[in-house]
């Protein structure tokens, strides 16, 4: 796929690109950059990153998260693989459900220090383990688990392509693929409300609460350089992965693309 020159205004539309990692947001960056950008961006909103999920989504990206895990189906002696999962959201719930054991790896190490308060304040003592990572380099053995989730992660992956791969080289013949991301509005009203909320008031909010306005414009744009549902799917079938579906959430706000590892 060709690479395109970023919008120029808000509702110009999603751009889709195999060259991601020469974006930083709307703005251009070296690739080899790009991951210590990112990592500042979560670093500086790790400690008020859930109470912006909240605030930012009115709390709907539970019921999402939700969706996911009712997915996923966790069992007794499965192993889940969480990557981009730092504060735990995901892995909570997978073991609450159920599951047995999980791995969560993130690339900031702040966001993971933030999951493993929430786990000992819920609890949650054992099956989890808190491993920094990058997703396109994997801390994994091949084949060696049951499910991998990323959630709202995969668009701040240098090169999707390579953490694709990733995921399908760690999961067992036979493992489930779950991406949950921000996606492309199909309802043209809901897409014009949703331009509006995301470029003019979430970077005030995050100022607001997070004191970091800069931050949460990067994610909003980092939203609109994603790939659409389609276009994500035929990669993920590129990848290798059987039966991918997607599911739209909340008008294409967010969507799940699913596959199979065979």
């Amino acid at each position: 796929m060709s690479e395109t020159t970023p919008p120029d205004k808000p509702g110009a539309g999603p751009i889709v690109s195999g060259n991601e990692g020469q974006w930083f947001g709307f703005r251009p960056v070296d690739p080899d950059a790009k991951s210590g950008l990112v990592r500042a961006v979560f670093g500086s909103v790790a400690g008020k990153y859930d109470l912006m999920n909240d605030l930012m989504s009115g709390g709907i990206h539970r019921l999402w998260k939700d969706t996911l895990i009712s997915l996923v189906d966790p069992k007794p002696h499965q192993t889940l693989l969480d990557v981009a999962g730092g504060t735990g959201d995901i892995a909570f719930r997978f073991l609450e459900r159920g599951g047995g054991r999980v791995v969560v790896c993130d690339i900031t190490e702040a966001m993971l220090r933030v999951g493993r308060d929430r786990s000992v304040d819920r609890g949650l003592l054992s099956g989890l383990s808190w491993v920094v990572g990058d997703a396109m380099k994997l801390p994994v053995a091949p084949r060696s688990v049951d499910s991998y989730t990323i959630a709202f992660g995969l668009r701040n992956v240098t090169h999707i392509d390579e953490a694709i791969a990733e995921a399908h080289r760690v999961l067992k013949p036979g493992g489930k693929f779950f991406v949950l991301e921000f996606s492309t509005v199909v309802l043209p009203v809901l897409k014009e409300i949703y331009d509006v909320y995301s470029f003019q008031l979430l970077p005030r909010l995050g100022k607001l609460v997070a004191g970091d306005a800069e931050s949460y414009q990067y994610l909003v744009e980092s939203i609109r350089r994603f790939p659409d549902q389609a276009s994500l799917a035929r990669r993920i079938e590129a990848a290798g992965f059987a039966s991918v579906r997607v599911r739209n959430l909340s008008g294409g706000i967010a969507a799940i693309h699913s596959g199979w590892r065979v």
